[in-house]
């Protein structure tokens, strides 16, 4: 139905004359985006902290940080560190709960014309389930996104998103007790992305989004201590962007539900790699710390760049094409 689509959309990009207006409006899940960029959770805080620099309704949607059942108070510092090309981060899923979410922070992003995705993680399938149950409460919400790179204390600290089981297990609880569709966040820290992404595509995931940091760390020399409290912290920023790509692209090829790219995004050109390599949206994340306006010209540019070669955003997702320079297929 997608090709179908863009098939469409070709033939009337090239039939029609004069002015041309790309369309860069996309559909995931049954949910209409505006236009398919998104700001990625654990960057953007509930959304509001924002509404001072920069025009939240021209978003394609805002995801909230980690919402969890109960409140967290996240990790001691320190729990960031500047790297040479990103940040690493332990923040510890620092939030207020789903309660507190639903009465303080909801109203808020109910008002805006960017849609609201809530990402939601526990540390048992029942954590995650009754985070879910509380949500669905909440009028204003369109999808939940699904962090499952969080340890399972249940099974000893195995993290859900290193064992194809577990993710199943999650999502399809999850699933079930999901009033919105869901989105499931995939770990880049496994062996092959293609056996999570088929597990969460089997379990009901509606949409996957990846990839999450990855995990590293940062030594001080001079005391000999970690950079960070918690000693290991979440990777991102430009670092990972080739390496999360590649992991996008393989995600695109082991489903057939929507992929969501993310991971060093900081430009127009990031998101289309990503476009053109499969991901029907993609989410701004470490770029928000330092250049909050960063969505904001990464929507102007895919709009630049679509009205330069009279196509609309459905005619460019997965148009890769292989070889190098017309030099053939490798």
């Amino acid at each position: 139905m997608a090709k179908a689509k863009a098939r469409k959309l070709k033939l009337e990009a090239q039939d029609g004359e004069g002015e041309f207006t790309p369309r860069i409006d996309v559909e995931i899940a049954g949910i209409h985006f505006q236009n398919p960029v998104m700001t990625a959770s654990g960057t953007f805080g509930y959304g509001q902290e924002f509404a001072h620099l920069i025009d939240l309704n021209r978003l394609g949607a805002i995801i909230v940080k980690g919402i969890s059942a109960d409140p967290l108070p996240g990790n001691p510092a320190p729990r960031i560190y500047e790297t040479e090309a990103g940040m690493l981060n332990a923040i510890g899923l620092q939030n207020v709960g789903a309660c507190t979410f639903l009465e303080e922070k909801l109203p808020f992003l109910r008002t805006l014309k960017a849609r609201c995705i809530v990402n939601v993680f526990g540390y048992s399938t029942e954590d995650y389930v009754r985070c879910i149950e509380i949500l669905n409460a909440g009028e204003g919400i369109d999808a939940y996104e699904l962090n499952i790179s969080c340890p399972n204390t249940r099974c000893g600290g195995i993290v859900y998103g290193s064992d194809p089981k577990l993710t199943e297990e999650v999502v399809a609880a999850s699933k079930r007790a999901a009033r919105f569709p869901l989105i499931v966040k995939l770990s880049p820290n496994v062996t092959d992305i293609g056996v999570f992404a088929r597990a969460a595509e089997a379990a009901g995931a509606d949409a996957l989004s990846l990839v999450n940091t990855f995990v590293g760390m940062a030594i001080d020399i001079e005391t000999r201590r970690p950079r960070i409290s918690n000693l290991t912290a979440g990777l991102s920023g430009p670092a990972i962007k080739p390496v999360a790509l590649r992991l996008v692209y393989q995600a695109t090829q082991a489903v057939r539900i929507p992929v969501i790219g993310i991971g060093g995004i900081t430009s127009a050109e990031d998101a289309l790699e990503y476009l053109i390599a499969g991901a029907q949206a993609i989410q701004v994340g470490t770029a928000n710390f330092y250049s909050p306006d960063t969505s904001l010209r990464v929507i102007d540019g895919i709009r630049d760049y679509c009205l330069r070669h009279r196509l609309h955003l459905a005619q460019l997702i997965g148009s890769l094409k292989h070889g190098v320079n017309g030099a053939g297929e490798h």
